[in-house]
């Protein structure tokens, strides 16, 4: 989150911005994420947290505008989400190595953001 504020307030990122940056690390996320889960014997090690970024900028990417509320609902429903694991996250999460490290939280920040997009329509934050 500290690094995606940066980008908006002295970059000028916007929504699509970040949904562009997130799909951009998808797949060098899944290569890093294989790496460290083969290394070190782990399923989904806790040391990747790629992951964890690239369903946050695509939860961003759901924003109609930025100001407070719209981070801190970004932040908190990218981590209900990510929590909750709704079909087909919970489904995604199950496949072996950076693939399934990487896409349940994918799918979990679009969730988000679908969220985030229909609260900004109804004016909400």
């Amino acid at each position: 989150m500290a690094l995606g504020w940066l980008l908006w307030r002295f970059a000028g990122f916007g929504p699509g911005h970040f949904l562009i940056l997130g799909g951009a690390a998808i797949a060098p996320g899944i290569w890093a994420a294989s790496v460290v889960a083969r290394e070190t014997g782990s399923g989904d090690p806790a040391i990747v947290v790629i992951d964890e970024v690239v369903g946050q900028w695509i939860a961003l990417g759901g924003a109609a505008v930025f100001n407070w509320k719209s981070w801190l609902a970004a932040f908190v429903l990218f981590r209900l989400f990510d929590i909750w694991k709704l079909p087909p996250a919970r489904q995604l999460d199950r496949i072996a190595g950076g693939v399934g490290i990487v896409f349940d939280d994918v799918a979990s920040g679009i969730y988000a953001a679908l969220v985030l997009r229909a609260a900004g329509w109804f004016n909400l934050y």
